[in-house]
């Protein structure tokens, strides 16, 4: 499908009335968990847009040009006060962070296996540690406030168990950034997958950011606290991947695009009738969003769409489901990698970055101040062990330890055995 080849059902169905966008929720007990995390990520997709359309807006003296940027962002602003209210009041946010961690961990994994860029693949693979190390972190959290197990809200199909340490993930900002596609020569999967994820892990950022602030309790507010921090790594990480010679024009062409993909990898993927069908009129008003900017760009830089997007044929869904072996192997394989400007190095291996050295020993010491760390070694000498869910032991074996906090991986040559404990 090309969906710039296709024609809308109908161009005026952009503005809805109150009732319209207001469906019922989910209910959180018999929701599929791939149901939540496509809202979510529906979500940040829409929230991505709406901040670009108001940043080009900001970038523009042309008020004409202003005035079709403004009918884009009002139509997405309600598609994302749509999906938004899909979540049900009775869901806490704790629970719904789980679906954060859990959208992270197999959105990461998934587009891992289908980019060709070995650069967007290795920081695809990087980041993965990290938000599955967040996943067992939080989840460790809602069993020791609630007594739920966070199992239950995934399937099953994530495994909840401690991946890179989190107090191993905070790095020098120079440490942060990638190399950026440039040209217009990108396969399509790659564009669509640079864009996916950067909006994805910007609205993980900002919901921990708007969550800590508003939490009950000082665990929890300096739990999200740090985690917040690692989400900006990863948001700035992401972004850096993006092509930064495109134009403004060229750019809400390609955010329309990528809509497009996402609403109709959702209506292809889901499995509860009602939101399939919310997935498939969301489509639907994309298109109209996509045509618009197709033919604002032809208008003020005179570029026919296929000069940004050669190859416009979607490619396969995006799909969202387990991927518990890929997680694995890379867990396996990589856990003691930091960054190192554009690049990993092994800290055990190789050299450490003195960037990271220095980073750490400004944000972690004493590491008893390090939440993630203080929390889940208080939980455990509480409770004789952490709260895990593995379908076979930790692949990293100085991970399966239950009654210790390992904060040695990923950052030995700083460690000390007496920092264990």
């Amino acid at each position: 499908m090309n969906p710039f080849e296709i024609s809308p059902e109908k161009r005026d169905i952009l503005f809805l009335d109150w009732e319209k966008f207001w469906p019922a929720p989910y209910v959180k007990q018999e929701v599929d968990p791939y149901t939540r995390t496509r809202i979510i990520l529906m979500n940040g997709t829409e929230f991505e847009n709406v901040w670009f359309s108001h940043q080009f807006s900001r970038h523009t003296g042309d008020n004409e040009l202003r005035r079709q940027i403004a009918l884009i962002r009002r139509s997405e602003q309600q598609q994302q006060k749509i999906l938004t209210h899909l979540k049900p009041s009775d869901e806490t946010a704790l629970e719904h962070t789980i679906g954060y961690e859990q959208l992270a961990v197999d959105l990461t994994a998934h587009l891992a296996k289908r980019v060709t860029d070995p650069n967007i693949k290795g920081a695809l693979d990087f980041a993965l540690l990290e938000d599955f190390d967040h996943l067992y972190r939080y989840a460790d959290y809602l069993d020791a406030t609630t007594g739920e197990h966070a199992e239950s809200l995934v399937g099953g199909y994530t495994e909840i168990m401690p991946g890179r340490p989190t107090i191993s993930h905070h790095r020098h900002p120079y440490d942060s950034i990638r190399f950026a596609m440039m040209g217009d020569c990108a396969p399509t999967i790659d564009v669509l997958a640079a864009n996916v994820i950067t909006a994805a892990e910007q609205q993980t950022m900002n919901y921990y950011m708007n969550t800590a602030a508003l939490w009950p309790e000082e665990t929890g507010r300096r739990l999200y606290q740090e985690i917040g921090m690692v989400e900006e790594q990863h948001v700035s990480q992401y972004g850096s991947l993006l092509n930064p010679s495109m134009t403004w024009l060229e750019n809400l062409l390609v955010h329309q695009y990528v809509e497009c993909w996402l609403y109709w990898s959702c209506y292809e993927t889901e499995t509860d009738v009602r939101i399939r069908e919310l997935w498939y009129f969301l489509f639907q008003q994309e298109l109209v969003h996509l045509h618009i900017a197709r033919d604002l760009l032809c208008q003020y830089e005179k570029k026919d769409w296929n000069e940004v997007l050669p190859d416009a044929k979607f490619p396969a869904p995006l799909t969202l489901e387990s991927n518990i072996e890929y997680v694995r192997s890379v867990l396996g394989s990589t856990v003691n990698n930091t960054a190192c400007c554009e690049g990993y190095v092994n800290v055990v291996q190789g050299a450490m970055p003195e960037t990271f050295a220095e980073y750490q020993r400004a944000v972690n010491e004493p590491v008893e101040n390090v939440m993630s760390h203080r929390f889940i070694q208080e939980y455990m000498q509480r409770n004789g062990q952490d709260y895990r869910f593995e379908t076979a032991p930790n692949p990293v074996p100085e991970l399966r330890d239950r009654t210790v906090d390992n904060i040695c991986v990923g950052r030995q040559p700083l460690c000390t055995e007496p920092e264990m404990r």
